[in-house]
């Protein structure tokens, strides 16, 4: 999981802080997310995700499947 945060990253160019920033935590912190020294919140999965476009279960290792899901549309 933290290598593909950090390749993700890295493909866009973007340094921890851009991220970091994003996610409105310090760059140390997200550091320690792409290092394995602390676990990633879910609701930084979620915005990660959301933001490089690609599914929580890429992220976390579960699939190599960088494509996301289709999401479901709220009914009302």
């Amino acid at each position: 999981m933290y290598v593909r945060i950090r390749n993700l990253r890295e493909d866009k160019d973007l340094t921890q802080k851009h991220i970091a920033d994003l996610l409105n935590i310090t760059q140390a912190t997200y550091s320690r997310y792409e290092s394995g020294v602390l676990d990633i919140p879910s609701v930084s999965l979620i915005q990660l995700a959301n933001f490089h476009k690609t599914s929580i279960d890429f992220i976390v290792g579960l699939t190599d499947e960088k494509k996301p899901y289709s999401r479901k549309r709220n009914r009302a």
